[in-house]
């Protein structure tokens, strides 16, 4: 009986631990999707070309993203399980040379593309009318693309160190610093889609200039490294990053290839499916801060080698996702209609739209328990395990359920085979953390363990 109290103790402050490290990120979370929300509005006031602009930009944006999350994912699971070891030295000496080797990298990265954007368009089928627009809206994008990645490695420290307030609150600052100069720099000071790319770097300059002194402060980084294998540490960084970096690029292909499907239906389809995906991503918010705050605290234990108050961890993220996207699902059902006025005004995207509202969002839960399968893979060290998941994820069950859902009731059809396919893909998922979580008790010895 007292076991019992005392693990269901345990449990408790484990969940009220994850509850703080979370909500900031929640935040920041929701003010970043804002702002790029209405970034792509202001945008849109300034015409055709300006927008296409920003659509051949998206694809290298893409893989920007996906470099920079990757080594992000990285550097909270090397540094989180450092500190759980109590190597305290080791883990400020992974965060100097994290933010140094990245930053640096990033930067030559930005440069290579700008150099080499007159080969780059063309692949991506661009004409002559974007080239000139390009020239110099790339120079001023790509700087802030440098920003956006520097300040993201910033905020992976200190997520690492177990302080997610600051990245939070810097998050929605940052937001609203670049939503209060967007319609200045674009309209005000007439310079167009540049000025989007300005307001951003003066945003993101504003942020780092905050975190960077108070994660010196707190002593996180170390730039001493003459007792550090750097050619180890950057090992056990890359072993991490790449597979890391194909999960994330993989959602981007798997949107291409269901859109090229919901294609054939019209473009009223394609526009409804849009706008469904932009309304899943404000509804699973808390996934994605979970999928944040989740994998230092993971890693951290891991380096303590307390795989039970893991597996407690774990179950009580699952418990919350399932049952918190659950009420969204029912919510999001009851209010269909007029959410579907506020989306849209086209009638036909209209009735797309409510279909989809009234039966995908159900299948939010489990494809939220398997981004965190993802996630914990990820921060126990198991990358590989991870990019299995997204692949089964994307192209076992969640495209080919798509297709044969549409091949059997069209459309209509196509939204229950999305539905199916997060419902497989999370189910999946689970079953092979507690298969890899398993595996990793076995390999430690058992008071450890159960520590």
């Amino acid at each position: 009986m007292n076991l019992k109290i005392e693990t269901q103790s345990r449990m408790n402050h484990l969940a009220k631990q994850l509850y703080r490290m979370t909500w900031p990120m929640i935040f920041g979370v929701l003010a970043l999707m804002s702002f790029q929300l209405i970034d792509s509005a202001f945008i849109g006031q300034l015409g055709v070309v300006p927008l296409a602009v920003q659509g051949f930009t998206m694809p290298v944006q893409m893989v920007m993203i996906g470099l920079q999350v990757g080594l992000g994912i990285a550097t909270t699971a090397v540094i989180a399980k450092a500190l759980g070891a109590h190597q305290q030295r080791y883990a400020k000496q992974l965060g100097a040379l994290i933010v140094t080797m990245g930053g640096a990298g990033m930067a030559l990265i930005c440069v290579v593309i700008y150099f080499l954007r007159g080969v780059i368009l063309p692949l991506l089928g661009a004409d002559h009318s974007v080239e000139s627009i390009v020239d110099s809206y790339w120079l001023w994008w790509l700087g802030s693309v440098w920003l956006s990645a520097f300040i993201y490695f910033l905020y992976s420290v200190s997520r690492a160190n177990g302080n997610t307030k600051l990245p939070g609150l810097v998050m929605v600052l940052t937001s609203l610093l670049n939503l209060a100069l967007d319609p200045l720099f674009i309209f005000v000071f007439h310079l167009g889609i540049n000025g989007a790319a300005i307001a951003t770097i003066i945003a993101f300059a504003i942020g780092i200039a905050i975190v960077a002194p108070k994660i010196l402060a707190q002593h996180w980084v170390l730039f001493d490294w003459h007792d550090l294998n750097i050619k180890r540490s950057l090992l056990d960084i890359l072993h991490i990053m790449g597979p890391a970096m194909l999960s994330q690029l993989m959602p981007s292909i798997s949107s291409m290839l269901a859109t090229k499907l919901l294609a054939s239906y019209g473009t009223a389809a394609v526009a409804a499916w849009a706008l469904g995906a932009r309304y899943e991503l404000f509804s699973i918010v808390a996934i994605l801060a979970l999928t944040m705050s989740l994998p230092p605290f993971v890693s951290r234990l891991l380096g303590q080698r307390k795989i039970a108050d893991i597996r407690a961890l774990v179950h009580c993220a699952v418990i919350f996702v399932l049952g918190f996207q659950l009420l969204i699902a029912l919510i999001t059902f009851a209010i269909a209609p007029l959410l579907t006025q506020v989306m849209t005004s086209a009638e036909t995207v209209a009735q797309i739209l409510h279909n989809y509202l009234l039966i995908v969002p159900f299948s939010f839960g489990l494809l939220g328990t398997c981004m965190i399968m993802v996630s914990v893979a990820n921060a126990l060290g198991k990358s590989y395990v991870a990019l299995i998941i997204s692949i089964l994820r994307l192209f076992v069950f969640y495209l080919p359920c798509l297709w044969v859902g549409a091949y059997l009731g069209e459309l209509y059809g196509a939204f229950f085979g999305a539905l199916v396919g997060n419902l497989l893909a999370g189910i999946a998922a689970y079953a092979i953390y507690v298969k890899t979580l398993n595996k990793l008790t076995h390999s430690i010895p058992a008071n450890a363990a159960t520590q």
